[in-house]
């Protein structure tokens, strides 16, 4: 009989698991001059690193829970961070710029369904009222890897060679490995073969749609302006050394966010996460208007602030995916969390675009309200959703006083 582990533990080995992932995601960009160095390939192709791997994620996560839906869930975590380690030690000596790519692809698809699978694992170790503080915790590895990966890699590349920050990311998901087979119970419930008419059963969905562009703009608005915070903050009179400083101390405050986002997502989360983008499209405006002004002390405080309010939203984003998947389509929970996951990534990819766009045709400056009014459509979509429910309310109590 299989010995019962504390929630605590299982939710410290998924978050050991999300910071080896949610590191190698964008590690390249700060190693991106160095790739271009060894392989001889411009910036564009190097750029395929970042690019190839997001998508890689966004096909990997529903697919994958397709073909895995069977699987025990611990030695489906066991898997995946066997394939995470292998992308990344086949990235780290890589002898030529294709299998580097190769190497990412492998460990962008470990992301994808890692991050599907772990917030429904998250989601069943704890009890109902502590859902979303579970998967706030398991995210945390994440959003922190998030914004001290490029750093980290950086560093680590700078001092040694562009290869070394694979290798430690490999290491830290050999930590993962290690504490997911000793960590994560054996018997937890297995969703079983992915019937694929989820696919319609989800898209045809309403509730389920709008909660997928909900995560897309709502946790993407932030990326049009962090995908440039390092050069915004030396914009402001701060040096290289001071950006990373600032960098980190922007992780802690992610970390605190989404310990924060977590525990207020637990009871309501669709009126939590209205709160936490008005909080966020706030945050996106006050950094616009000090760039405007341009005061090193309101740039500090801004940037900060952002950290604070940019990632709060993730746990509410997943909760409430698996709260409708429960609602509408109970067969089919893992392949909408999937897809939700899916949904952060398009998200990456549309904020960071509108980014470049903006920085290109207007400047850097006017990123931070472009991105505030993604976060504003996001909003919209919240409103749209309170507002179906309450027509659907008000409809069935005039059924039931018939």
């Amino acid at each position: 009989m299989e010995k019962k582990l504390s929630p605590n533990f299982t939710l410290l080995a998924l978050a050991i698991n999300a910071f080896a992932i949610g590191s190698t995601e964008f590690i390249s960009v700060g190693l991106l001059p160095m790739i271009v160095k060894s392989f001889n390939v411009t910036l564009a192709q190097a750029g395929l690193t970042v690019s190839l791997y997001a998508l890689g994620v966004t096909i990997g996560a529903p697919l994958l829970t397709i073909l895995t839906g069977k699987w025990n869930r611990r030695n489906l975590m066991i898997g995946i961070m066997l394939l995470f380690i292998s992308g990344n030690l086949l990235a780290a000596f890589a002898p030529t710029f294709p299998i580097l790519l190769l190497g990412r692809v492998l460990a962008a698809l470990a992301h994808g369904i890692f991050m599907s699978v772990s917030t429904v694992i998250a989601a069943d170790v704890v009890a109902p009222s502590r859902r979303a503080s579970a998967i706030a915790i398991m995210f945390t590895g994440l959003t922190v890897a998030t914004v001290t990966g490029v750093p980290l890699g950086t560093f680590i590349g700078q001092q040694t060679t562009w290869n070394m920050s694979f290798i430690f990311i490999a290491v830290v998901g050999l930590l993962g490995l290690i504490a997911s087979s000793f960590l994560v119970p054996h018997q937890l419930p297995i969703p079983g073969k992915v019937d694929l008419k989820g696919f319609v059963r989800i898209f045809t969905n309403k509730p389920l749609v709008l909660s997928f562009l909900i995560t897309a703009f709502g946790y993407g608005g932030t990326f049009s302006a962090y995908t440039y915070l390092s050069p915004i903050l030396e914009n402001f009179g701060f040096s290289a050394n001071a950006v990373v400083i600032i960098l980190i101390v922007y992780g802690v405050m992610v970390a605190i966010g989404n310990t924060i986002g977590g525990r207020l997502a637990n009871e309501k989360p669709l009126a939590s996460l209205l709160n936490m983008f008005g909080l966020l499209l706030a945050a996106l405006l006050f950094l616009f208007i000090t760039i405007l002004i341009g005061t090193t002390f309101l740039g500090l405080l801004a940037a900060i602030i952002l950290g604070l309010f940019a990632f709060m939203n993730v746990p509410g984003l997943q909760l409430y995916v698996v709260q409708l998947a429960e609602k509408y389509v109970p067969q089919d929970i893992t392949l909408a969390s999937a897809f939700n996951i899916a949904a952060f990534n398009v998200g990456i990819t549309l904020g960071s675009t509108v980014g470049a766009q903006v920085t290109d045709k207007i400047g850097i400056a006017y990123t931070p309200l472009f991105g505030a009014v993604i976060v504003l459509f996001a909003i919209l979509f919240v409103l749209q959703i309170k507002r179906s429910e309450a027509i659907n309310t008000s409809t069935e109590i005039v059924k039931c006083e018939e």
